[in-house]
């Protein structure tokens, strides 16, 4: 299951609930008279049914839907104004599900922000109508019912992020993995079309692999490759990205860079490594092949073939060597 069809089933899952949870306390108040907080319950009820409807309509845009923050903007406010003018210290206790809700499902800081700006509203409203004794317990539990909620919420976030760093990250180098790569790289061709800007990459391959390994065994072989990973990290440009390939060989994207740039910036980094010395294996050069995606290059695979193509066309010349291929155009 994704991340968007997962927040779109806790989110409709989290509205449902407190529909009906509200809805409960609507007929329970309608039953006993209590017309205020009937209507009061109705009208929260509308609010979270406009939830339902809006996931179900941004079903496909839940991780940037802000829909949500105007919905529980207005649940909150709704709650907080019945608070100060009807009197009724039970209402307050209506706060504790809406303060789940804004953590479920708000991002955790907006949650966190709306749901304190409520609670530090409802204890000034909770101070002025009851005494501070009873206040204090209200305000206590709904304190840590939102801290308990909010750490739940936290550690769910960081295991996600987690899960999602070890899938598109290598374990090796700590750079990004191909898999990772396509999905970048066809966004940014994406971005380059509508835009008009150019974009670039480069295939970088470790010249003489073989005989590294031979006389340094795998070991050595993984320590060259980790330590050319930080040293490229450390040359790329902010909005570069880097993926580790085969073990032996890196891919880089750089967007919003034509044909002059990427051959000056491939060529810095073939003089940096080749300057460079590396532990265990001292002296190591690499042939880097790049090229710039023309008005005919649509899709991924073009791209990564041509510069792949053009760094072993690099190594053909006795590596240690920058190859440019230019890109496909088509006529307008």
């Amino acid at each position: 299951m994704t991340e968007t069809r997962l927040r779109t089933w806790t989110h409709g899952i989290g509205y449902l609930l407190a529909t009906l949870f509200i809805a409960a306390l609507a007929v329970q108040n309608l039953r006993y008279g209590f017309y205020d907080l009937f209507y009061l319950a109705a009208g929260m009820a509308v609010l979270t049914l406009a939830g339902i409807a809006y996931t179900v309509a941004c079903r496909r845009h839940q991780l940037s839907a802000p829909g949500h923050l105007v919905i529980l903007t207005g649940l909150s406010s709704g709650l907080l104004t019945a608070q100060i003018t009807m009197h009724g210290p039970g209402i307050s206790h209506w706060t504790m599900p809406l303060l789940v809700l804004n953590l479920l499902i708000l991002p955790l800081r907006q949650g966190l922000a709306l749901s304190c700006l409520l609670l530090a509203a409802l204890a000034v409203t909770l101070f002025l109508q009851l005494d501070s004794t009873d206040a204090l317990i209200t305000l206590s539990g709904l304190i840590a019912l939102l801290a308990v909620t909010a750490l739940y919420t936290w550690h769910y976030d960081h295991m996600a992020q987690s899960a999602e760093d070890l899938a598109i990250t290598d374990p090796v180098t700590g750079a990004h993995n191909a898999r990772f790569l396509d999905e970048t790289l066809q966004k940014e061709i994406s971005r380059s079309i509508a835009t008009g800007h150019p974009l670039s990459v480069i295939h970088l391959g470790i010249d003489y692999v073989e005989e590294v390994k031979g006389l340094h065994g795998e070991p050595g072989l993984q320590g060259l490759v980790q330590a050319m990973t930080r040293h490229l990290f450390g040359v790329i440009r902010a909005g570069d990205t880097l993926y580790a390939l085969g073990g032996s060989e890196f891919f880089l994207i750089l967007p919003f860079t034509p044909e002059e740039g990427v051959r000056v910036i491939a060529e810095r980094i073939r003089r940096t490594i080749a300057e460079h010395d590396w532990p265990v294996v001292n002296k190591v050069s690499v042939s880097l092949g790049c090229t710039t995606r023309g008005n005919g290059d649509t899709r991924t695979d073009t791209l990564r073939k041509r510069a792949l193509q053009a760094m072993l066309e690099a190594r053909k010349h006795g590596g240690n060597s920058v190859w440019f291929s230019p890109g496909a155009s088509v006529e307008a």
